[in-house]
């Protein structure tokens, strides 16, 4: 719990601290305005301010807890913490009271106790074996593709460098992820007919 608490308030602020320095109308990006160093924050920042990085947070969580309970409770407070820890971030860079982000912090806390919990036991399941564990381990990257169809993390009118850079990011991971989970499956397969046909050639193996 309490490592699920540290990953939110890290990714919440980090989410928060890059879409700003990303910016030239905040006051923290002014400075770096046009150098490579607001483009590699806007890449971040396309990154990580995005539904399928949110969803990711509570699946590596879950995934690293291990067991499903405890994995959904992991989750769900990984995503709470960081939604407040990036409304505080945001309050504090823009210089905008804590109460003005009240009712998005309520909404999205809700919704971060309940996709939290599901996608945290969705990451417990990725180290379950057969089709559970390669469906588990296929969320994430299967749903980052989708939002790359259907949302594209394209927040202007033209295409930038920085969002041709992220979406190549996005797609490649996204195969990479999907490449692995299946491999694991197949291997994982092999193994136990492997071992079976091993025992048939044996009958008196215990």
């Amino acid at each position: 719990m309490l490592r699920g608490i540290a990953a939110g308030v890290g990714f919440g602020a980090a989410t928060s601290l890059m879409n700003a320095l990303s910016s030239p109308y905040v006051a923290l990006g002014v400075p770096l305005a046009g150098t490579v160093w607001a483009g590699a924050a806007k890449v971040l920042s396309l990154l990580m301010d995005s539904g399928w990085s949110w969803a990711a947070l509570a699946v590596a969580v879950g995934w690293r807890v291990g067991a499903r309970a405890q994995g959904a409770l992991a989750g769900a407070v990984s995503l709470i913490a960081a939604t407040g820890a990036y409304y505080v971030t945001d309050a504090f860079v823009l210089g905008d009271p804590l109460s003005f982000y009240a009712m998005d912090m309520i909404r999205w806390w809700a919704a971060g106790l309940v996709l939290g919990s599901v996608l945290g036991v969705v990451g417990a399941s990725i180290r379950r074996p057969g089709l559970v564990g390669l469906l588990a381990a296929l969320t994430v990257p299967v749903g980052a593709a989708v939002q790359m169809v259907l949302l594209p993390p394209r927040p202007h009118l033209t295409v930038t460098p920085a969002i041709v850079v992220a979406e190549a990011i996005v797609w490649t991971a996204a195969v990479l992820s999907v490449g692995w989970a299946v491999h694991r499956f197949r291997a994982a397969r092999r193994a136990v007919g492997a071992a079976q046909q091993h025992r048939r050639g044996h009958p008196y193996r215990s």
